[in-house]
């Protein structure tokens, strides 16, 4: 018989707090090795099987048809698949997992406030050192569709696979964007939030796959969205 598949983060806190919202509606979620073994079970719903990613690969496999249900931060999704909204359906923000995407720039930066203020900066910057105002990220989908909505020019986005808020320190970056809850670690490297920096307010939450084969799955489908209240 064919599964609906649930993909969910496989390890740390959105792990946690995914299990604890299904466990809240009747649908017990549950690893069933290691934590090398990816491997897990479900209990109280039909025809469900667990599949446990990484958070980052969750929208690929969404957007490929490979799980029919996944969860995983909003920004992810936004910024991994190019016309999301065609490839996924945004079923459920949970609740959990909220942080923001901004674009925060050294705090010695007096006279940036607002992203008019660093289109200014952008501009100097180019004219007095010839190249582009570097902004460090893992967001490139999402930092560009912004900064170009937003009318800034003169930058070039540059990958951070790291720690992003050290690339500034480091002289790798004059800029970044990049995910915050608390904006203490922005603090601690001597950066702010620009003023109307916010680009996502991110938050876990249920997607479900356009591209997966439904075919024979509307019963328990249906009868999961029910349990699930959706």
């Amino acid at each position: 018989m064919s599964t609906i598949k649930l993909g969910v983060p496989s390890k740390g806190r959105l792990m946690e707090k995914t299990f604890d919202w299904f466990a809240a509606r009747g649908v017990t979620l549950k690893r069933t090795g290691s934590e090398r073994e990816y491997a897990g079970a479900v209990e109280g719903a039909e025809a469900v099987e667990l599949v446990l990613l990484s958070a980052g690969e969750i929208p690929r496999e969404l957007a490929a048809g490979r799980i029919h249900l996944g969860v995983t931060g909003s920004d992810l999704v936004r910024d991994k698949l190019a016309d999301w909204e065609g490839l996924v359906t945004d079923l459920a923000p949970l609740g959990f997992g909220h942080a923001d995407l901004i674009i925060a720039v050294p705090t010695c930066w007096a006279d940036v406030d607002t992203l008019e203020d660093l289109d200014a900066a952008a501009h100097a910057f180019r004219a007095a050192h010839g190249f582009r105002l570097r902004i460090a990220t893992k967001y490139h989908r999402l930092v560009r569709e912004f900064l170009t909505r937003e009318g800034v020019a003169d930058y070039q986005l540059v990958d951070s696979q790291g720690a992003t808020e050290g690339t500034v320190k480091n002289l790798t970056a004059e800029a970044i964007a990049d995910i915050t809850s608390s904006g203490e670690t922005l603090r601690a490297n001597h950066l702010k939030i620009l003023s109307d920096g916010l680009i996502h307010q991110s938050q876990a939450t249920l997607f479900a796959s356009k591209a997966a084969d439904w075919a024979g799955l509307e019963g328990p489908r249906a009868a999961l969205m029910a349990q699930l209240g959706l």
